[in-house]
């Protein structure tokens, strides 16, 4: 694994995250989320900010029907 490769941490309307090259503009649709590393690094945080991985939408939607 190539450790001098820096990656930045993006993420979409969906709260669905993803690394980037960190010297790159992300695709549209993707915001960076702050936070840049290696790719190790990048996962851990991933990990740690994105505990449930199903989209945004999927979510709210469940969530309604647990409501009724």
């Amino acid at each position: 694994m190539n450790t001098s490769i820096r990656y930045q941490v993006v993420v979409n309307e969906e709260e669905q995250h993803a690394l980037w090259p960190a010297d790159s503009l992300p695709p549209q649709g993707w915001q960076p989320d702050g936070f840049s590393g290696t790719e190790d690094e990048c996962v851990v945080h991933v990990d740690e900010v994105w505990p449930d991985i199903r989209p945004l939408s999927l979510r709210r939607r469940l969530a309604e029907q647990e409501q009724l």
